[in-house]
């Protein structure tokens, strides 16, 4: 039987494909487990390297080498067949966008649409880091985006000095008393609190009364606007 010339196409659509860029394990799972229940139909391809944010950390900012290796995975993002990828590190953030020309794909900020968002909830915005790598990329961030807007911004930054190394010690508890700390004094200072890195966003749940200020993670954020540009 001949079929119909206005029979629809039997032909699989070509599966979508997202990449994300990770420098550290603790983001894997979590952004998986988002992505597949808000996006079940997309692939996502986790690239990880956690020498990436050791190296950035020892050196105080991305060096050669380091570029030399985001280039390598934006390029295998894109042999890959992926229609985006998007970095999970704050850290590397601004030097993915640096290289992002050199690919034929868009090239996310899982931090943008976190900070745009802080940039216009209010003109006093704290930022929280227990990297003292990602502190300064989130808070030049959004810093940019205010300006672009047109917008003024005071941006206050916060370290949480042995949040860091208690994680890496296996302190879960210890990592998340030091930063609860941290962001409580900050709320009589600011109106919004922004926290720089990706795994803090399990923080939330356990916040308690923030007195009406928001805090801002960029998980869901991030990756709902990369799902988006596919």
């Amino acid at each position: 039987m001949t079929p119909s010339p206005n029979a629809p196409s039997s032909s699989p659509q070509p599966v979508k494909i997202l990449a994300l860029l990770h420098t550290t394990p603790v983001t894997v799972p979590d952004l998986s487990a988002r992505a597949a229940q808000s996006a079940p139909n997309i692939r996502i391809i986790n690239l990880l390297d956690d020498s990436l944010l050791s190296d950035v950390m020892a050196a105080g900012e991305v060096t050669p080498a380091v570029s030399a290796r985001l280039r390598h995975y934006l390029q295998a993002a894109q042999d890959a067949g992926a229609g985006a990828i998007m970095t999970c590190c704050s850290s590397v953030g601004q030097a993915l966008e640096d290289l992002a020309a050199e690919v034929q794909l868009p090239v996310l900020r899982i931090d943008l649409p976190m900070a745009a968002r802080a940039s216009a909830l209010g003109e006093r915005v704290g930022v929280l880091a227990t990297v003292p790598t990602t502190l300064a990329p989130t808070a030049d961030l959004i810093e940019r985006l205010a300006r672009q807007e047109g917008r003024p911004v005071q941006v206050t930054r916060k370290l949480v000095d042995g949040a860091y190394d208690a994680r890496l010690a296996g302190n879960g508890e210890g990592h998340d008393r030091l930063v609860l700390a941290a962001l409580q004094g900050l709320l009589d200072e600011v109106d919004v609190i922004v926290l720089a890195q990706a795994s803090m966003a399990r923080l939330l749940p356990a916040l308690g009364d923030t007195g009406g200020v928001p805090v801002l993670s960029s998980p869901e954020s991030g990756l709902a606007a990369a799902l988006e540009s596919l």
